[in-house]
């Protein structure tokens, strides 16, 4: 990839996309079986980008590639978003309509965070996705080194998190289809998600540029 938004198109080398999608979108109708598959399955993914492969990897049940990026994307979601149900239920009311319905409301306060720690997390996703590949579960955890990742290039975590940001509202965007969509296109979120972690760990690797030499005093 030559840069980061070409993460959009970067399944759609592959030939064979529309079968692998289909089928790994079908798997991931499987509760918890299916979501763990299919992190599995962005992990293979993100190592064939990061080869430089323009390839999918095959649909299928990749359970011990997943379960380590699956327990720590919800273990991140779950602690994160605690606040969020709190601010909520102190904040609920009950709202009736003209029409005589009512519902009930949670707090904008809790909505706000709710967003907020998704940004948050998809900042962090594609070092989240790097330190998993390279450390497994505990990869997931080392605070100290996730941070400084993700922190050496603040830019680098901005436009990748957006982009993965961009790709989650994708693939909500398939509840739109009959609701059965979403499970194809958070699949095609996926590989984005993949082609973005392959782009940033590039990019953090890069040498940095070399430093300007002083100007040379007038004689």
């Amino acid at each position: 990839m030559n840069s980061v938004g070409d993460a959009f198109g970067w399944a759609f080398k592959d030939p064979a996309w529309l079968g692998k999608i289909a089928v790994q979108g079908l798997i991931l109708i499987i509760p918890i079986v299916g979501w763990i598959a299919t992190t599995g399955w962005l992990m293979l993914a993100f190592e064939n980008a990061r080869s430089g492969r323009n390839e999918l990897p095959p649909a299928g049940f990749h359970l011990g590639r997943g379960i380590g990026i699956f327990g720590v994307f919800f273990l991140y979601g779950l602690v994160l978003g605690i606040p969020g149900i709190v601010f909520n239920s102190i904040g609920a009311h009950t709202v009736s309509t003209t029409q005589g319905f009512t519902y009930t409301s949670g707090s904008p306060l809790g909505s706000v965070w709710s967003l907020a720690s998704q940004l948050f997390i998809d900042f962090l996703a594609p070092t989240l996705i790097i330190m998993v590949s390279h450390h497994r579960f505990r990869g997931g955890f080392d605070f100290v080194n996730i941070w400084k990742y993700a922190t050496s290039n603040v830019t680098n975590s901005v436009v990748g998190g957006l982009i993965i940001f961009v790709g989650s509202i994708i693939g909500a965007a398939g509840l739109i289809a009959c609701c059965i969509g979403v499970f194809f296109t958070l699949v095609y979120s996926a590989s984005i998600s993949a082609a973005v972690a392959a782009w940033f760990e590039r990019q953090q690797s890069a040498p940095a540029a070399p430093a300007m030499p002083p100007p040379t005093p007038a004689a």
